[in-house]
């Protein structure tokens, strides 16, 4: 018998009072962030599979989608750079010690004060981009992108930056809403982002075609704002035009950007280089190398981060003692905990590309030649799918020993290595697509190796027999399972599943991932792997969690403009 009676749960649900209530524990909270990062992720890959079905076909139509795709990258630069630079520094600690150490009244003044000289410099550089997006787009495209593709890649970035306008202010709704600890509205505005774009694309289609994605953005962008400013509102914040500089806090929370903002730059960099380089191998290749890169992305996030994140404040808490024992245990686990997840999951991508491709996307949206094409980009960066993952900790590792000078050095090892290896595939090889896939799974392993050979000489004798140990006993499960995986999938694939049905399609991917984990379930019961313990003892691993989560102190939304369903 239910401990509530079907009436009284539709009142809650109805009134919308569950919107409105504070999660007293960082656990609540990361239980509602976790959950709802995952129906973003899967929000996210249904939006890109409508926006296929709608938008892209042979000749132009793909070219337009392209172009719609590259679009967010200008506008997604300045929103990181600007906005985030602040946000992600320190505008939830600092907008609580001014609530706190004064009062909610000049907490809120500063935020106005923050908002106003932020979206000052946001619309300032907004009207230069605005003016000159012809010639940026023309700057940053390569010789495959056509002079269509240029025109509506430059009109659509006009459109994002108002766009960005409103995610400017909405995000400063998430902080607000964040440091009062409610986080439910927040994490349910993305879902409406992309609902947004579905609308947007599905009312205007016929009048504006591929502009109709980006009216979509546009809707989405104050769905997802609008969304949160009733509870904003309910909590007191009424926004006040001031330029007030000299208000205390405003200088130390612009002092912290800096450092930020640099870091994000060098992302940034990374970001555009791989559009203009894309843009210069052929007139789909963009499209396709970000579809693939979508694929790639949601295992990192939903283990590396999010365990990663987990583990920061325990590592944290023992760096300071004078005894490494404990941070040295905490980050070997940690890493063989993201091991234990990432393998398998990279297993299945490298060998069910195409159904998985297929399935995310929609089989009837995408050519076989395209589709081919975005399942071998998925299958080379499923090779670093592991190593993206472990790095999520490791950069965390560093944080928690007060070391931030580290990981920005890798950064920019790994980026300046990433231009060398990506110029010389696409512009001297003929690998083509291919080309960026094997640069980006290479600076990855490479960033790998730099973050795990730097942090074993700070904290000596880190990486021994309980790290290789494990990691060699999961690297043959994880091999044993490709085998495994591959035969039954050729088998069932040609002799029993019609792959032309999507119910079939799905059957044999439900199939054959079963065997897979099954296999890998055995063959780490068979070495022994304490990894595994994880499922049976799942709700230990639970109570890891939730030390963690209650003792973080910050929850910071960091997703860009095209991205917004995939937050960390």
């Amino acid at each position: 018998m239910l401990p509530f009676k079907t009436e009284q749960l539709s009142k809650f649900l109805i009134s919308g009072s569950w919107l409105e209530r504070q999660q007293n524990t960082i656990l609540s909270a990361g239980i509602i962030i976790a959950t709802a990062n995952l129906f973003s992720l899967i929000a996210g890959v249904l939006r890109d599979r409508v926006l296929l079905g709608q938008y892209y076909g042979p000749g132009v139509a793909g070219e337009l989608y392209t172009a719609f795709q590259l679009a967010f990258q200008v506008p997604d630069t300045m929103y990181q750079l600007i906005v985030l630079g602040a946000l992600s520094a320190a505008f939830i600690p600092i907008f609580t010690e001014t609530r706190k150490k004064f009062s909610e009244k000049e907490a809120f003044q500063l935020t106005s004060i923050v908002m106003t000289l932020l979206l000052l410099a946001f619309i300032a550089l907004g009207v230069i981009v605005f003016i000159f997006s012809d010639q940026i787009t023309m700057l940053r495209t390569g010789s495959e992108f056509t002079p269509l593709q240029i025109k509506v890649a430059s009109d659509l970035t006009k459109i994002m930056i108002l766009a960005q306008v409103l995610f400017a202010i909405s995000n400063f709704y998430t902080g607000i809403l964040q440091s009062y600890q409610r986080f439910i509205v927040p994490a349910v505005s993305p879902l409406f982002y992309n609902l947004g774009i579905i609308l947007g694309s599905y009312i205007f289609y016929d009048r504006f075609g591929i502009y109709g994605a980006g009216i979509g953005v546009l809707i989405g962008a104050f769905l997802h704002m609008i969304l949160q400013f009733p509870l904003v509102y309910k909590l007191g914040f009424r926004y006040s035009f001031s330029l007030n500089y000299k208000f205390p806090d405003v200088k130390k929370m612009f002092s912290l950007m800096p450092a930020r903002v640099l870091t994000y730059s060098l992302t940034e960099i990374q970001n555009l280089a791989l559009g203009y380089f894309a843009t210069s191998i052929g007139s789909l290749s963009f499209m396709i190398i970000k579809l693939g890169l979508r694929l790639m992305t949601m295992p990192i996030r939903l283990f590396g981060v999010s365990i990663g994140q987990a583990s920061l404040p325990f590592l944290s808490e023992e760096s300071g003692m004078k005894d490494t024992k404990k941070f040295r245990v905490l980050v070997v686990q940690s890493l063989n905990q993201i091991t234990f997840f990432a393998l398998p999951a990279s297993i299945l991508l490298l060998i069910l590309r195409v159904p998985i491709v297929r399935l995310a996307y929609g089989a009837k949206n995408l050519d076989w030649t395209s589709t081919l094409s975005i399942g071998r980009v998925v299958a080379i960066l499923a090779v670093s799918v592991a190593a993206q993952a472990l790095v999520q900790l490791l950069i965390r590792a560093f944080h928690a020993l007060k070391d931030t000078k580290t990981p920005f050095f890798v950064t920019v090892i790994v980026v300046c290595l990433y231009l060398i290896i990506a110029n010389y595939f696409v512009f001297f090889t003929d690998l083509g697509i291919l080309g960026l896939a094997v640069s980006t799974a290479t600076v990855a392993l490479v960033e790998l190796a730099l973050f795990l050979i730097l942090l074993h000489k700070k904290v000596n004798g880190l990486f021994d027999r309980s790290f290789i140990i494990p990691q060699a006993k999961m690297l043959i499960s994880s091999f044993l399972m490709a085998v495994f995986l591959y035969l039954p999938f050729r088998v069932l694939d040609e002799l029993v599943f019609n792959t032309s049905k999507s119910i079939e399609l799905l059957a044999l991917t439900i199939v054959t991932s079963t065997i897979g984990f099954l296999v890998y379930i055995y063959f780490s019961a068979l070495l022994q792997v304490r990894e595994l313990a994880l499922i049976s003892g799942l709700a230990k691993h639970f109570s890891f969690w939730r030390t963690g989560l209650d003792k973080t102190q910050e929850f910071v939304y960091e997703p860009s403009l095209e991205d917004r369903d995939l937050q960390l």
